[in-house]
């Protein structure tokens, strides 16, 4: 459990949760590439434009359930907690070189926020 991209991807973890997103950003290769659910992002800009919204607005706390990594790959698993769902857990392979995280495949149940939103369009009276 100590290989420098598990080290990396704690790291920028720490720092997102934390809603610190320079921080967070300069784990990331300027051309990292992020898969995601919504599909496929590319570039630190696109990254911040997605994971910015979440980190600064919606998330309350994160819980690390799991972390392993060598130094080349690491997977994380948390559980969110944010405003719209109280867990939303997801996970993040990510790959690293040179120092920078180069490519996350990042997963994370949607039906949390699914359900959200359908309440949010059809209250109860």
């Amino acid at each position: 459990m100590t290989g420098s991209a598990l080290q990396i991807a704690l790291a920028h973890h720490r720092a997102w949760t934390g809603k610190d997103l320079d921080l967070a950003m300069s784990y990331l290769a300027d051309d990292v590439v992020c898969d995601a659910p919504a599909g496929r992002l590319t570039g630190v800009e696109a990254y911040r434009e997605f994971l910015g919204p979440f980190a600064e607005h919606l998330l309350v706390r994160a819980e690390l359930i799991a972390a392993f990594g060598d130094d080349e790959t690491a997977l994380i698993m948390y559980d969110a907690e944010t405003i719209p769902a109280r867990s939303a857990p997801a996970a993040e392979c990510v790959t690293v070189r040179d120092g920078k995280i180069v490519h996350n495949r990042f997963v994370f149940d949607r039906v949390p926020f699914e359900e959200f939103r359908r309440r949010q369009e059809h209250p109860r009276p």
